[in-house]
Formats: structure tokens, sequence, C-alpha cells
């Protein structure tokens, strides 16, 4: 076998070459794991809206809360199912939600959507997580909202103090709320019937949660919505909901860094492999001594395939370091299950890294499998003219 400290030393014979290789593939890696942590932070953030324990109910046929709504009777019957939990004051904890969409305009001139989600105070009860950083929370019954932070942190007109023009109403800001990097964290809250008074839609809701008394009275709590007729529904738990919202969302970001992994790489793997022909070039006396020594041509071609992974192996790396700066950025883009805008942070985690680092080794493998080939099936005689 040829020493791997010959093949490592080897690679040098040529900085400039090498080098120009290394920071190529490095490149692709660093623009691959920007585009992963894009869909990762995306996955993260649906992930942490949902409760398994929690039961979201819509209208039947409908796969997300804009979509759907039913009249306050519904919401009515829901909240007397056997197996909801009770709450503190001893009422059913069932949050009856609205949720509008509004065009708001960017600090750049742009316009996007946003979410207003009305809702009760039970709505507070069923995620324990939200706690406000800023201001207080709205006065039912009054022209008050509080906005997620990191849809606070998009602009200053929705800091605390601010006004914000919904329907036919005036409203003030008089917080600001932290979800834990979940996708509420990309709304704005307000009382249910003060919405539908600004946009004169009352006694009805978008969705209705109900907090199930046990993690075992899930299903039988889903079962009861479903098949009470009385009302047209369809309920699944909220990880299940958050999760289908999730998929279809980072798929996009999926099927473009691998269209772009794919364009980029493509590039990549040329100049691996100009750089193993100079390897080639360069040794050709040496591979012409080891075949007359009698290494097998599979030993030969082996060791510049080895060259080939370290060399992917090196950019790889360097593509991941140069890419750990993404990991925290605030980023915004479309929810394509809710047609709204969703911010969220980009998370450069472990795994997104080791593919960034896996696609870099395959392309330098893939650019050096043709020069390891000649090499180990040259004549010696050519070899040795070329040296």
């Amino acid at each position: 076998m040829v020493p791997i400290k010959y093949n490592i030393k080897s690679l040098f014979i040529r900085k400039a070459t090498t080098l120009m290789t290394i920071l190529s593939i490095a490149f692709v890696v660093l623009v691959y794991i920007g585009i992963l942590s894009l869909g990762e932070g995306l996955r993260m953030a649906f992930g942490a809206s949902g409760d398994s324990s929690t039961v979201i109910v819509l209208r039947r046929g409908t796969d997300t809360e804009t979509q759907s709504y039913f009249p306050s009777e519904t919401h009515r019957i829901l909240s007397t199912l056997p197996g909801v939990a009770m709450g503190p004051d001893g009422d059913p904890l069932a949050s009856g939600e609205t949720l509008t969409l509004q065009i708001v305009e960017r600090p750049d001139g742009s316009e996007t959507n946003i979410v207003l989600r009305g809702v009760e105070k039970e709505a507070f009860l069923l995620r324990p997580f939200i706690e406000l950083t800023e201001g207080r929370t709205f006065v039912p019954g009054t022209a008050e909202v509080i906005v997620g932070r990191q849809l606070a942190g998009t602009s200053t007109d929705l800091g605390v103090g601010g006004v914000l023009e919904l329907g036919r109403l005036s409203f003030d800001i008089v917080g600001i709320f932290d979800a834990e990097g979940s996708s509420y964290s990309s709304e704005i809250w307000g009382d249910t019937r003060v919405f539908g008074d600004a946009f004169r839609r009352t006694n009805y809701y978008s969705s209705t949660r109900l907090k199930a008394d046990s993690q075992s009275d899930v299903q039988t709590l889903i079962n009861a919505a479903e098949n009470n007729q009385q009302i047209v529904v369809d309920a699944l738990d909220e990880v299940s909901y958050f999760e289908a919202q999730s998929t279809r969302s980072s798929a996009v970001f999926l099927l473009l860094g691998n269209l772009v992994a794919f364009m980029m790489g493509f590039g990549a793997c040329f100049a691996a492999a100009n750089t193993m022909f100079s390897q080639v070039s360069a040794r050709s006396k040496e591979i012409a001594a080891m075949r007359v020594l009698g290494f097998p041509r599979r030993t030969i071609m082996s060791a510049f395939l080895l060259e080939a992974c370290v060399l992917g192996l090196v950019a790889g790396l360097l593509g991941a370091l140069f890419s750990l700066p993404f990991n925290g950025i605030s980023a915004a883009t479309s929810n394509f299950f809710a047609f709204s805008q969703i911010n969220f942070v980009l998370r450069t985690t472990p795994d997104v890294l080791l593919t960034g680092i896996a696609l870099a080794t395959i392309t330098a493998v893939l650019g050096g499998v043709f020069p390891a080939w000649s090499a180990s099936r040259a004549p010696i005689p050519a070899l040795l003219r070329e040296g």
C-alpha cells in the first residue's frame, strides 16, 4: 500500500492549483449549507409551535387556519367534549381563535402578508412558553395588540407605542412577546372580538385548540370532535399540524439547495479533476517507478482517489467553518402553507454541516475518478516520457 503521508504531501506539489480547487469547492459548500440552514431554521420554527397534548380543530376539508372558519356555536360544542382539560378557574382549556391575513409594508417599501391572530385568555394558558419581553399584554375588549418579537425586529413601526391601521380601526401596540423561536413570533395578537369588529367578521372562529386531559386522551378527543354529528370538522394534534406546514415550506429550500449544489458542484468537479490531472502530470515518473516496483494498478488508483478525498474533506471543513456565522441570523420567507410571512433564524446544525462536508468529499472524489483511472492505466514508457 502507498503510505497515506505520501498522498497528503503530494497534494501540495502544486500549491496554487490545490488551493484554488479547495476554495472553489468550499464556496459550493458555503452556499449549500446556507440554503440548508434556511430550511432547518424554518423547520425548527414550526416544530417549536406544536404541543402533542393539544388538539387543533379546523373546518372539514381545510388544511390551515387561514382557510378555516366555523360559527361560534361549533366552538362552544367543542369546548364541552369529554377529555378536555380544565383550567385553574374551572373553565375548559378550549381556545377559540381567528386568523386574518393583513398586507403590511416592509421598511424597504415592498409588501407582505402577516398573520393577525385573534385570541382569548385561554390562548395564553395553552401556550405557557409565551412571554412578554416589553410592555404589557392587551386589555380584552380594547383596540390593543401585542407583536411577536421576530416580527417586531423587522421594523421600528412595530414597536411599543406604535399604531397599526387594521380594517376600520386603529390599534395601539402595547407589548412585544417572545414565543421561543416558534412561528407565533411572526404574528400580531389581539382580542378576537375586536378583530372581528375591525374587519366586520363576527361570531366565527378560524380554529379551536383543545388541551387534552392527558396524553392518552388526545386521540379520543380527536375522534370525539370528528364524529360529533352536530359539527363538521377535522381534528389533529398540533405537532402533526405544524409538521405538515414545515414539510411543505422547507421542501422548497431543500429542492433549491440540491439544485444549486448540483449546478455548482458540477463546475467544482472539473476543478477537482484539473487538480488531480496536474498531480498525475507532475508525478508521472513516480507513478512509473511504483509500477516498475510492482504496485498494482488498483493501489495506484486508490492512492489518487484518497488524495481527492482528502482534498474534498479539507474543502468541506473550510466551507463549514466559513458558514458558522450563518447560525442565528434572522431571515424571513413566505409560509407556503398559509401564504403569510414567517420570520425565523438560520440554524447551522451539526447535521447540516456534515451534509455540506459530505457534498465536498463526494464532489472531489467524482472529479478525481478519471485522473486516478488514467494514472493507473497509462503505459510505463508514456509516463517516463511525460516526466
